[in-house]
Formats: C-alpha cells, sequence, structure tokens
C-alpha cells in the first residue's frame, strides 16, 4: 500500500526517550527508545498502526524510567533507530502528525534523522504538524490540557494508563483529537472492517461544550508561552512539576 498517497491520512504520534535535557536543547545527547503511532482515515482508526521499541547508545535516566517503565535490559535486544528508520518515514511521509506537545517529539525525531548521516530534511517539510496540546489550550484556555484532564474532560476511558507508553498513548490521542475536532465520535471506536452488533452498537455520545459566562482573565500569550514551553517539557517526559502541583 502505497501510504503516503492516501488522503485524509492522520498519524497520530508519540515517543518516549532516554530522557531530556532540563537546561539547554531538550533532546540533546538523549534517544527516542519507544515510538508509537496509529493512522487514522476519514475520522476512523484503521489498525495500521507502527509501534517498535529501540535499542539506544546510552542509559535510560531513572526518572524517565520511572515516567514510562521501560529498562535498559528490555531494550538491549531491540533495533536500533537506523534499523527502523526507513520504515518510519514511509509510514509518516506525507501525513498529518498529530502529536502532543509536538515540539518535544519533533525535535528528537530530527535529531535522530541528523545522526543517520544521511542528510534527511526536517519533517516538517514531508508532513504537516499539528500540535494538539496548542489546540487544547484556544479550547480550554486557562485549565489543565495534558492526555490525562483531555481524556477526563471528553470521558475516554484511559484507566490502563498507569505508566506512559508511545502506543497507548497515541491511541487516547486520537479519540481526544477526533473529540476535539469534530464534537462527537464513538465512545469505542470501530477499526476499519469491523462490524458493530446490537442496537445500541456504535455507543455515540455528544459532548456538548459549555459556553462560560464568566470572562477568563490570563496573562499575555507571549507571557503564557514563555512559561508552559519550559513546564510542558518538564511535565511530558520529566514526571512532577513543582509549578503545576
Amino acid at each position: 500500500m502505497d501510504l503516503h498517497n492516501t488522503s485524509n491520512r492522520i498519524v497520530v504520534l508519540d515517543t518516549e526517550t532516554t530522557g531530556m535535557n532540563k537546561l539547554g536543547v531538550h533532546y540533546e545527547g538523549h534517544r527516542i527508545i519507544e515510538i508509537g503511532a496509529v493512522e487514522v482515515i476519514n475520522r476512523r482508526l484503521t489498525g495500521r498502526n507502527f509501534h517498535v521499541y529501540l535499542k539506544p547508545d546510552r542509559l535510560v535516566d531513572p526518572e524517565a524510567f520511572g515516567v514510562h517503565g521501560i529498562s535498559d535490559e528490555f531494550l538491549a535486544d531491540k533495533p536500533t533507530f537506523a534499523e527502523i528508520a526507513d520504515d518510519f518515514i514511509e509510514y509518516i511521509r506525507g501525513a498529518e502528525l498529530v502529536i502532543h506537545n509536538a515540539t518535544f517529539d519533533i525535535g528528537f525525531m530530527d535529531y535522530e534523522f541528523d545522526m543517520l548521516g544521511r542528510n534527511l530534511p526536517k519533517t516538517e517539510t514531508f508532513c504537516k504538524i499539528t500540535d494538539s496540546l496548542a489546540m487544547a489550550r484556544k479550547l480550554f484556555p486557562g485549565k489543565r490540557n495534558n492526555l490525562d484532564a483531555l481524556s477526563d474532560r471528553y470521558l475516554i476511558d484511559n484507566s490502563k494508563r498507569t505508566l506512559h507508553g508511545a502506543l497507548l498513548d497515541s491511541e487516547i490521542l486520537s479519540e481526544v483529537y477526533l473529540m476535539m475536532t469534530g464534537g462527537q465520535t464513538s465512545i469505542k471506536f470501530t477499526h476499519e472492517g469491523e462490524q458493530n452488533t446490537g442496537a445500541d452498537g456504535l455507543g455515540i455520545q455528544r459532548v456538548a461544550r459549555p459556553a462560560s459566562g464568566l470572562k477568563v482573565i490570563t496573562a499575555s500569550e507571549q507571557e503564557l508561552a514563555w512559561h508552559e514551553e519550559r513546564l510542558d517539557l518538564v511535565v511530558k517526559k520529566g514526571g512532577s512539576c513543582l509549578w503545576r502541583s
């Protein structure tokens, strides 16, 4: 199948890493250890997913292990990024990538591509990148907009998410994204080729976003951007954050 010629193709993506730098460039010196992506075509999950664990050339930071639970021993026999790079590029090429806090994952992806030494272009040149976190902030200004908060807001079951995992997070994010962009969707999505059974098989539930009668007074967009940019990176892969506790 020629994936990148498919119209209306969205790939919802997440990565897990060995850690991140709290000072300086967040990805430098760290590596991707898991990629999870799900394909959505015409607002339906197709079941054609991309999921790999990767062997880095360094140890996983203890803080990162506490977030995702992926150990050095588990990764020892996994392929390297270089071994899966061509398949990964083919999978995402031409798609709209939906990523929660896209700056984090795209930074790591472009860093990995650069280390291959093949003069590969930046991801933004062959994919459209949509940051679902930025979308959520416009819909829900002044509120928590991490994946857990959005799942609760849209009544999406994330009970299996005791640890971060790239594929599970991508599946949850795909449901969140469809709710944010459509206003209604099936609580349990039907994968392409499956048939719903029973009178209530569709499980459709409309979510009405209440219109607030109060004016929300917040800091300026520039002030919020300066403050949130660093906290997003810390919270996503570094665990707890004092300023958001």
